[in-house]
C-alpha cells in the first residue's frame, strides 16, 4: 500500500467560489488535486468568512496560520508535504523560504490567478489616458512586476490563467516555458433549462466589489453609459449583484434610472439565467473573467471590452458584442438587447466557445504535468539558475524581515509574561 501523499495549499484568502472567479478557480484546483489522491491541508492567515467554502466536505483540512510566525515551520515539519501550492505571489513571498528550508524536496507550485502587475500596469495606463491593452514599458517593469516575476522564477511551476499572459511572460519577460502551465477557468458546459429571448428581461452586472476593475466598471456604467442606455430602452433595468458592496456603492442606486443594487447573489446562475444581457464594461484588468464564462454557460449574451474578452475568445466569435468607447458600448447594448436574431447568434457563439474551458482535458493535462515534474524535479531546478539566484538573494529580505517580526512578537510576549508575574 502506497504512502499518503501530503499537499499543503497556502491560501491568500479562504476560497469563496460564489463570490469571485478566483474562488471558483481555487475550488476547481483543489478538487482536481483531491481526485489525484492528495491528502490536502488548506492553510490561510486571513480571517474566516461566512461565505467561504466548507472544505471539510471535500476531506480537506483547514489550518489557520499566522503571518511572520515561526509556528508555521512546525506545521511544515509535522506535515512534511511532497507538494506546496501558493495562492498568488504574495503567499509565495511570505512562505516559500520557510518551505525551502524545512521541506526542500517539496514541489513548489504557484497559482498566479492572474498577473497582478499587468492589471496594475493597465490601471496606470487608464489613469493617463493611454492605450490600456498596451501599457508603457515602464509600467510593465514596475516594482510590482519585479516581485511577481521573481515569485514565478523561484517556483517549480506557475499556473497561468490566460494565453495572453503566457505570451507576455515568455516574450516580454523571458520566462522559460518549462516554468509555466496554462490552466484557465474551467466549465462543464451549458447549463440546462435556459430561458429564451422573450422569457428574459433587463440587464445584469455582477462582480466582487473588492476587485478594483469591477468597481471601476460599475462606476463607469452608472455615470457614462447607463443613463443613455435607459433613455433608449425605456423601462429596462440594470440589476447589480456582487459580494462585499461598500457603503458608498449605495450612492449609485437609482430607482428612477432603473439602476438597482441587489447585493450578493447566493446563486449567480439563477440571476444570470433570467437576464437578457450581461454587462461588463471593464476598462482595465487581467486574466479571465468568471462572470463572462458564467454568461456563456447560462446562454446570456454579454457586452464587454477588449480587456474583458482577452484570453477568452481565442479565434472564435464573441458571444455578444465588444466595444471600447462609451458611444460604441451604448450602441452595442441597445442593438443586442433589441435584436432577437443577433441575440440568438450570440447564444450560439457562447456554446461554441465553452469547449475551450472544458474541465476534463485541462485537468488531465495539469495532472500529467505535475507527475512529470515530480519525477524530474532536480533536473528542472538545475536548469533554472535564475530561480536559484533569486531564491538565494531576494528571499533573504523576506526571511530576515519575517524573522525580525517573529522575534519582536516573542519579546513582546515575554515582557508581558514577566509583567504579569511581577504583579
Amino acid at each position: 500500500m502506497s504512502a499518503v501523499r501530503q499537499l499543503l495549499y497556502i491560501g491568500h484568502v479562504w476560497p469563496e467560489p460564489n463570490s469571485s472567479a478566483a474562488g471558483r478557480r481555487t475550488l476547481a484546483l483543489l478538487k482536481l488535486l483531491r481526485s489525484q489522491g492528495w491528502q490536502i491541508s488548506f492553510a490561510c492567515a486571513a480571517a474566516p468568512s461566512s461565505q467561504r467554502y466548507p472544505l471539510a466536505e471535500l476531506g480537506i483540512g483547514e489550518l489557520p496560520i499566522r503571518l511572520n510566525c515561526d509556528s508555521f515551520d512546525s506545521v511544515l515539519a509535522s506535515l512534511q508535504p511532497q507538494m506546496v501550492v501558493f495562492d498568488r505571489f504574495l503567499s509565495e513571498e511570505q512562505y516559500s523560504w520557510r518551505v525551502a528550508n524545512v521541506c526542500p524536496q517539496a514541489l513548489r507550485v504557484l497559482d498566479t490567478q492572474d498577473l497582478h502587475s499587468l492589471r496594475e500596469a493597465r490601471h496606470q495606463a487608464l489613469k493617463r489616458g493611454d492605450e490600456v491593452m498596451r501599457p508603457a514599458p515602464g509600467d510593465l517593469n514596475s516594482e510590482l512586476a519585479q516581485r511577481e516575476l521573481a515569485a514565478i522564477w523561484r517556483s517549480d511551476l506557475s499556473l497561468i490563467i490566460s494565453e495572453a499572459e503566457m505570451a507576455l511572460l515568455q516574450n516580454h519577460y523571458g520566462v522559460s516555458a518549462a516554468l509555466l502551465h496554462y490552466y484557465p477557468l474551467l466549465s462543464d458546459g451549458c447549463q440546462p433549462n435556459q430561458a429564451d429571448f422573450d422569457d428574459r428581461k433587463h440587464c445584469l452586472c455582477i462582480g466582487n466589489f473588492r476587485h478594483a476593475p469591477n468597481w471601476d466598471a460599475l462606476r463607469y456604467l452608472r455615470s457614462e453609459l447607463w443613463p443613455e442606455i435607459r433613455r433608449r430602452l425605456p423601462g429596462v433595468q440594470c440589476h447589480i449583484y456582487g459580494a462585499y458592496p461598500p457603503p458608498k456603492a449605495q450612492q449609485l442606486h437609482s430607482e428612477k434610472l432603473g439602476f438597482l443594487l441587489k447585493g450578493w447573489a447566493p446563486d449567480a446562475g439563477e440571476v444570470m439565467r433570467r437576464a437578457r444581457l450581461c454587462l461588463a464594461p471593464l476598462r482595465f484588468g487581467a486574466g479571465q473573467k468568471g462572470k463572462l464564462l458564467e454568461a456563456m454557460e447560462y446562454g446570456t449574451p454579454s457586452v464587454t471590452t477588449a480587456v474583458g474578452a482577452e484570453a477568452m475568445v481565442g479565434q472564435g466569435v464573441w458571444p455578444g458584442m465588444l466595444a471600447d468607447t462609451a458611444d460604441a458600448y451604448i450602441e452595442a447594448v441597445v442593438a443586442l438587447y433589441s435584436d432577437r436574431q443577433r441575440w440568438h447568434q450570440a447564444v450560439a457563439a457562447g456554446e461554441a466557445l465553452l469547449p475551450r474551458f472544458a474541465t476534463g482535458p485541462h485537468n488531465a493535462a495539469l495532472a500529467a504535468r505535475l507527475t512529470q515534474l515530480s519525477d524530474a524535479l532536480e533536473v528542472q531546478r538545475q536548469g533554472n539558475f535564475i530561480g536559484a539566484m533569486l531564491r538565494h538573494h531576494s528571499l533573504r529580505s523576506h526571511q530576515y524581515m519575517s524573522q525580525w517580526i517573529a522575534a519582536k512578537h516573542r519579546l513582546a510576549a515575554q515582557l508581558e509574561s514577566d509583567t504579569e508575574g511581577n504583579r
